[in-house]
């Protein structure tokens, strides 16, 4: 009887095991997929942030290469616009002997007599037309009869004591002077008051 019981006791140990080891097995197949599935989330997810970095990159690649365009763009629009300029410039100043040679024709025309007064009219209108159509170009005269002496758009050919004149105003333009498109072109030649006590500095 004694012996039935060590037998039945020395089976209870290994069934244990036994179950036990099948326990452990089936948590362990259970847990597996589990893991391949953490696993497939974890590279699905990389591989996201992957796929994002790179459109990231790509995306400011494209802003860098359109901000270098526009750069580049309005670079050349504005040596288009330099390159124009300067050549208006150069052809205007080309153009301003012409205008002087008119003005001296009328100035020194005689407007009473009949058989000269048609031409000066002539001239004098040819000279209109002409300035007119330079001025749409952005020419503009510099006549500063009566005016303050100004060193950037005037150059003082002489001076001369006047009591009738504030000291450095413009008693006389010699020549008138152009700006195009706020450049200047040429300044005017003129004559500049000073008091009859002494000189004033023009520059002043």
């Amino acid at each position: 009887m004694s012996e039935d019981r060590d037998v039945q006791d020395q089976k209870q140990p290994e069934d244990a095991e036994v179950i036990q080891g099948e326990v452990v097995n089936e948590d362990a197949a259970e847990a597996q997929p589990v893991s391949e599935h953490e696993q497939k989330v974890y590279e699905l997810e990389t591989a996201l942030s992957d796929a994002q970095a790179q459109i990231k990159e790509q995306q400011d690649s494209v802003l860098r290469a359109r901000a270098d365009m526009e750069n580049a763009r309005r670079r050349a629009e504005a040596e288009v616009e330099k390159a124009r300029k300067f050549a208006l410039e150069r052809f205007a100043g080309e153009l301003l002997p012409v205008i002087d040679n008119l003005e001296r024709a009328i100035q020194a025309g005689d407007g009473e007599n009949d058989a000269v007064k048609p031409l000066l009219e002539g001239v004098d209108m040819t000279l209109k037309s002409f300035v007119s159509t330079i001025e749409k170009f952005g020419l503009t005269p510099i006549d500063p009869q009566g005016e303050g002496f100004n060193p950037e758009l005037h150059q003082a050919m002489s001076m001369q004591e006047s009591a009738d004149h504030a000291p450095n105003t413009v008693m006389a333009v010699m020549q008138k002077g152009y700006q195009i498109n706020g450049r200047l072109l040429r300044p005017a030649m003129v004559m500049v008051s000073r008091a009859p006590e002494g000189g004033v500095d023009t520059q002043a």
